[in-house]
């Protein structure tokens, strides 16, 4: 009778659980976004750079509010935002996503809760560009797959350049690569109209609204968001939000209905521009540098334990796919052989988006975390099985056949003979591959993880600085890659077994 109290006990207490924790999630309002998007989005706040800010951070804090929720801030690459949403990592997007019909017919789209304009940026210097009739056979650059670029694409006679974000572009005028940059008109506001460097030029061009995008399969979220968006529009919460970040504009009065004059200091665009115009001493780079420091530590701990977990995967995989292929019937053998040759073939981004995005649509969900330690490590098997397999041909083919003349099996053979003298000469490449795996675990910042490489991104994009926070992280991957490097050779030793037999025999002559 007991026994069978305490297992309802621990039933119950195992339900009571699960039900909390679903209440405590259906709470929470999770919107993403890419920290790495600028000002005055989402980014990296100056002052506290491990809190964002934004016009569209203020705006999700308002609508969980009004839905009686918690806002949950959930960080993924910008062209990766709609296929996110497809996959439940997240309930709604909202970054500067423009409301167009390629994209209504994958997502639902909200009311927009923003309307604006596209704006031409030239340098200082430029003179002759006026319209977009003054950008053909000259290089213009845009934000990809943005509206930006669409209206760049739609003008015959124009070299369009494409870039992950709009600061890439500005540095990339200021070089001389391209003449002009077509970019949404908050990002002329802030990284141009202020800035000595370019100036604005030419007439509004077309219409834009952006809207949070939200599946298609979630109708319910659509009607509770829309009317939190009415709420905060009919309160005066949204104007407020805008003119503190001096994003009010006639369009938007029209489009609210809201015509009456502005009483609202801009405070938070001011201090933006405060940032901006900071004479920065060599003292104030360092405490600026820091402030990055536990950003780029939580950065480097996610990296190493994905590049640890990874390679551990790779290791194995690797040795069991050689073995196949060598030792293997042919049927084995061949499919050993066509898996390295796949894998080989193709991009690991490739790989990464297959295993975290299509796999899904097919009833397999995967977390971010495991998807990128499948996609490094099976990515890095096949090239650890080839290293196997020159370590295992180098072992002299008569060192097999005594010890089976001597009467062991071949597996015992394999395993006590040819397995250890083949590891310790693959050592060295598999060490010079963990490195590489390390570096290239950048590649998991496209499925929402905030890696090294990614939190230098955002925090470089904060300040137009590439230089400082480069150096830092530079020498981050190089102290975590050399305690790695320290240990593959002390392994090289350890299983040097030759050298450990020379040292023996050495002892014995000395008797």
């Amino acid at each position: 009778m007991k026994k069978t109290l305490s297992i309802s006990a621990i039933i119950f207490i195992v339900f009571i659980c699960n039900t909390l924790t679903s209440f405590s999630e259906s709470k929470l309002f999770r919107w993403a976004a890419d920290a790495e998007g600028n000002a005055p989005y989402i980014l990296r706040d100056p002052r506290i750079p491990t809190e964002v800010i934004g016009f569209e951070v203020d705006i999700a804090d308002a609508l969980a509010k009004e839905l009686g929720m918690k806002p949950l801030f959930v960080q993924n690459q910008w062209d990766g935002l709609i296929p996110g949403l497809n996959r439940n990592d997240y309930d709604v997007a909202m970054n500067g996503l423009e409301i167009t019909d390629d994209r209504k017919n994958e997502i639902n789209f909200s009311d927009p809760y923003y309307i604006s304009h596209e704006q031409l940026v030239v340098l200082k210097t430029t003179e002759g560009i006026n319209s977009l009739s003054d950008v053909v056979g000259k290089k213009a650059g845009a934000l990809k797959n943005s509206l930006a670029e669409r209206f760049l694409n739609a003008k015959e006679g124009i070299n369009v350049f494409s870039y992950e974000g709009e600061v890439n572009a500005f540095e990339d005028m200021k070089n001389g690569r391209i003449d002009v940059v077509l970019v949404d008109a908050p990002i002329a506001l802030y990284y141009a109209a202020w800035n000595p460097e370019y100036k604005l030029v030419g007439q509004p061009i077309g219409e834009m609204s952006y809207g949070i995008a939200i599946s298609k399969n979630n109708p319910e979220l659509l009607a509770k968001v829309n009317l939190a968006l009415k709420k905060i529009s009919k309160s005066g919460k949204l104007r407020e939000i805008l003119e503190h970040w001096k994003l009010w504009n006639y369009m938007m009065a029209i489009y609210t209905n809201d015509k009456a004059e502005s009483n609202i200091r801009p405070s938070k665009y001011e201090a933006y521009l405060q940032d901006k115009g900071k004479e920065i001493t060599a003292a104030a780079y360092f405490k600026r540098y820091i402030t990055f420091l536990p950003l780029f530590a939580k950065g480097a701990l996610l990296t190493l334990e994905l590049s640890i977990s990874a390679m551990l995967l790779a290791v194995l995989a690797g040795l069991i796919i050689a073995l196949a292929r060598i030792y293997g019937p042919p049927p084995i053998s061949f499919l050993a052989k066509l898996y390295i040759e796949i894998i080989r073939g193709t991009p690991l981004l490739i790989q990464l988006f297959f295993i975290f995005y299509v796999l899904p649509k097919i009833g397999i969900e995967i977390g971010p975390f495991l998807s990128g330690m499948l996609g490094l490590g099976l990515n890095y098997a096949a090239y650890e099985a080839e290293n196997y397999r020159a370590g295992l041909f180098s072992v002299p083919r008569g060192q097999m056949e005594a010890a089976i003349s001597l009467g062991m099996g071949r597996n015992q053979a394999l395993k006590h003979i040819i397995l250890p003298q083949a590891v310790r000469l693959v050592i060295p490449p598999i060490t010079n591959d963990f490195i590489s795996l390390l570096k290239d675990s950048s590649l998991v910042s496209v499925i929402t993880m905030v890696e090294l490489t990614k939190v230098y991104g955002q925090v470089s994009s904060m300040y137009y600085d590439w230089l400082g926070p480069g150096i830092l992280v530079a020498v981050i991957y190089l102290l975590i890659g050399l305690p790695f490097v320290r240990l593959s050779r002390f392994a090289e030793e350890k299983f040097t077994i030759d050298k450990r037999k020379l040292e023996t025999h050495a002892g014995h002559i000395g008797k």
